[in-house]
């Protein structure tokens, strides 16, 4: 049984925004406390205000934008302790992935992560770049774990990582210290040790929030 998808909830239209707004947020078009007013929303994607706030509805469900001061919506903003949530939620569940990953995962595909590690490491100089491809390699991370729930999970986490204010690879040093990360993940993999593989991943993690943490003061 497939899992039942936010976009079930809406029309094909309002899905069609939904997901419009979704990459605008994930790309950072729009940034955490960017007011979201339903006509300017309209205009820029060339619809009706109705999908637009049907699309608004669902992400205010889904807690990616809340009620702004004075009236309408805007892109939420996370408090620490929502922050320190997300990381521990991540660890867990990106150690199982990679558990998982060491189990199933093809040659192919673990070779794949290798390029897009190296991609990420030649990305040293250019954070949003590096972000970009560092957010790739984790989502073929989570399908190489062949768990359709638990890749549904994750990218409902990494709507909500959209959130954060920045890349913690503007920090100097932790873009090559999470390649060494990547580089020992993919080992495991290749040796189909599911336990390093989880607490390597469980690890990555935690010294990515580690860097949150220092960025947050």
């Amino acid at each position: 049984m497939k899992p039942i998808d936010d976009e079930d909830f809406l029309g094909t239209r309002g899905q069609s925004v939904y997901r419009a707004i979704l990459a605008a947020i994930r790309s950072r078009q729009y940034k955490p406390g960017d007011r979201l007013r339903e006509e300017e929303v309209a205009a820029r994607l060339g619809v009706s205000r109705t999908p637009v706030r049907e699309a608004l509805g669902r992400l205010q469900e889904k807690g990616l934008v809340e009620a702004a001061t004075g009236r309408g919506l805007a892109v939420a903003i996370l408090n620490a302790q929502q922050v320190i949530e997300l990381y521990a939620m991540r660890e867990e569940l990106e150690g199982a992935a990679a558990r998982f990953a060491a189990q199933q995962a093809s040659s192919v595909e673990i070779d794949n992560l290798e390029r897009l590690n190296e991609a990420f490491e030649a990305a040293a100089n250019d954070p949003p770049r590096a972000s970009e491809v560092n957010r790739v390699f984790h989502e073929r991370l989570y399908d190489a774990a062949r768990n359709r729930y638990l890749s549904q999970a994750l990218d409902d986490l990494q709507d909500v990582i959209a959130l954060l204010s920045s890349t913690t690879f503007v920090v100097g040093g932790r873009v090559n210290s999470a390649v060494e990360e990547h580089r020992a993940l993919i080992g495991a993999l290749r040796d189909r040790d599911s336990d390093a593989a989880e607490r390597i991943a469980m690890g990555h993690i935690r010294s990515a929030f580690r860097t949150r943490l220092a960025m947050l003061g």
